[in-house]
């Protein structure tokens, strides 16, 4: 998390992350009920990953990528 935070510069940061974790955060909050807390916080983890990999995917797609 430090080495993304470090890594990005704050303009592609709040592009393409912020709507991945928002995404992530409340998908987690209305449908994760492990009832544990690591199980929540690493499928939080995986669908920011995935929600992450799909707006790069689709950012690639439709040319806006560098």
């Amino acid at each position: 998390m430090f080495t993304l935070l470090r890594t990005l510069p704050a303009r592609q940061l709040a592009i393409e992350q912020l709507p991945a974790l928002a995404g992530a955060w409340l998908i987690a909050e209305f449908f994760y009920k492990f009832h544990s807390f690591s199980l929540e916080c690493a499928g939080f983890l995986l669908t920011w990953f995935v929600l992450d990999g799909l707006l790069q995917f689709v950012k690639r797609a439709a040319g806006y990528d560098k």
